[in-house]
């Protein structure tokens, strides 16, 4: 596992924005060197170099290091009564209000307590602050903001282990993973008991296709915390993506084995098996999550492995299915911003599927969702900007090329406006398609190499627009590529890794 998101895995600040929401969570053996010497109501010590959490109760201080140190080693659900207590004894403790949000097994509940933290910021440390600030700015869609804010954080604090993982975590959201590997080795060089710098430059270092590095980062991850679950579910993830699906699931069990509600280590096996083509062991994986689920974020988890599963396996209504019971979950809650989420999951399954004007109600049914809801003007802007994407996409399945063409510049217009790289790159993958559409296979290749090729369907796309020029090598090449993408159940892999594997 890699590092903690709420279930915006799933909801509307990933299917959306595609902006990276950061955590300032990261385990800290020896709270001395941390943050455990802060007296009640201290702000940050400038002699210390770190950043100093601010409250007005050593109760909530205790209870705020307790579920931060349970955070930290990946177990999420486990710190969020600890939390919850720390804000009980002191409700205006900023920064576990940003530390509860990050921990929030629900968009709402997330929202909740990150608008609580961002009105308490102005009474916390600078550092605090702008830990808060950057979050707000990340879920907002705003990564000039969060990059500014982030740097500014590392520059007041550059001996703080924290600051360097929360900025190395912005530049992975960015897929700058060169800049990531350099804060996260640095936080090693700070803390070097700092344990979850390793797991996430062992995860750099994976994307960067560096796995004989990588492994030595979990293995050092596997020695810091050597009773923990998640060292081990990260390493059974980096063989994962090697296609050693065998050990990558005798990793996943190990994990389970220490803690069997570690929920990940079950979508991981799914995974293996689902890539093994053992479909139905796969379902049987994913559904050991849901009795087992503390959470409707781990309901949720399982319900979207299940979605993409029967994705993969061509069965478009039980996807449609699955969706309407994570829909049903979020009803349950009036968890807006996952209602939102589910609406964007419904329109692509039905948009891959070909159900053009199905997909479109679904999409505009997400839009209606988070336009009539109490979320950020920015959030409601940038869910307005990406429903030009969704009517790009539709128009092309239609094959309306100008109504495509219109559309698409839209949005490449209000994505170089809000200077969001994810944004900018999902512009280019827009007039790669179209490229593509009209066989201009050579200014297909031109965009589609500036998109998000951490985006399986993209290196697929790449596969289709160099077997459309007659470049046989490199239509093989990607399309390999994409077919051995192995990832976590992902559904823009769900939507082409047959497709890639018989093309390859």
């Amino acid at each position: 596992m890699k590092f903690e998101k709420p279930t915006l895995l799933f909801l509307i600040l990933v299917s959306l924005l595609g902006a990276a929401v950061l955590t300032s969570c990261a385990h800290v053996d020896d709270h001395k060197t941390a943050s455990a010497a802060a007296e009640p109501g201290a702000v940050a010590d400038p002699s210390s170099g770190k950043i100093l959490n601010t409250t007005a109760s050593e109760e909530a201080r205790k209870e705020f290091l307790q579920g931060r140190d349970l955070a930290e080693r990946l177990l999420i659900t486990d710190s969020i009564q600890h939390y919850d207590k720390a804000i009980s004894f002191d409700p205006n403790f900023a920064l576990a209000h940003l530390n509860r949000a990050n921990a929030s097994p629900t968009a709402k509940e997330f929202f909740d307590h990150l608008k609580k933290a961002v009105s308490l910021s102005d009474k916390a440390s600078e550092g605090e602050r702008l830990l808060i600030l950057g979050t707000e700015a990340g879920a907002n869609g705003n990564a000039a903001k969060q990059k500014e804010t982030l740097e500014k954080l590392v520059a007041a604090y550059p001996n703080d282990e924290r600051a360097r993982f929360t900025l190395g975590g912005y530049y992975f959201g960015q897929q700058d993973f060169d800049s990531a590997i350099l804060h996260y080795k640095k936080a090693t060089e700070l803390a070097p008991k700092y344990s979850p710098a390793y797991n996430i430059l062992g995860y750099a270092l994976r994307q960067k296709e560096n796995y004989a590095d990588a492994e030595q980062a979990f293995k050092k991850y596997i020695e810091l915390i050597p009773n923990d679950p998640n060292p081990y579910d990260s390493l059974a993830e980096l063989f994962l993506k090697m296609g050693k699906f065998d050990d990558a699931i005798t990793q996943y069990r190990k994990a389970l084995a220490i803690d069997p509600n570690f929920f990940n280590s079950h979508l991981g096996i799914g995974a293996a098996l689902m890539y093994q083509g053992k479909a139905d062991e796969a379902a049987v994986e994913f559904n050991k999550i849901t009795p087992k689920a503390r959470t409707d974020g781990e309901r949720r988890a399982a319900l979207f492995a299940l979605t993409v599963l029967a994705v993969d396996s061509g069965k478009t209504d039980q996807a449609l299915a699955e969706v309407d019971k994570q829909y049903a979950l979020g009803e349950k809650t009036r968890d807006v911003p996952s209602l939102a989420g589910d609406l964007q999951l419904k329109g692509n399954v039905l948009l891959e599927a070909g159900k053009y004007d199905e997909a479109k109600q679904a999409f505009e049914g997400g839009l209606k969702t988070t336009l009539d809801s109490n979320l950020s003007q920015e959030i409601k802007d940038n869910t307005k900007l990406f429903q030009h994407y969704n009517l790009t996409r539709i128009a092309l399945g239609k094959k309306d090329l100008a109504t495509a063409k219109t559309e698409s510049e839209e949005f490449r217009k209000g994505a170089e406006a809000s200077k969001n790289p994810a944004l900018v790159k999902q512009a280019h993958e827009l007039a790669g398609l179209i490229a593509l559409e009209e066989k201009n296979y050579d200014q297909a290749i031109a965009e589609l190499k500036q998109t998000n090729l951490q985006n399986p369907q993209n290196l697929y796309r790449l596969a289709q627009a160099y077997q459309g020029k007659g470049d046989a090598q490199q239509a093989k090449e990607f399309s390999a590529k994409a077919a051995v993408f192995y990832s976590l159940p992902q559904l823009n892999y769900a939507f082409i890794r047959n497709k890639a594997a018989k093309q390859a």
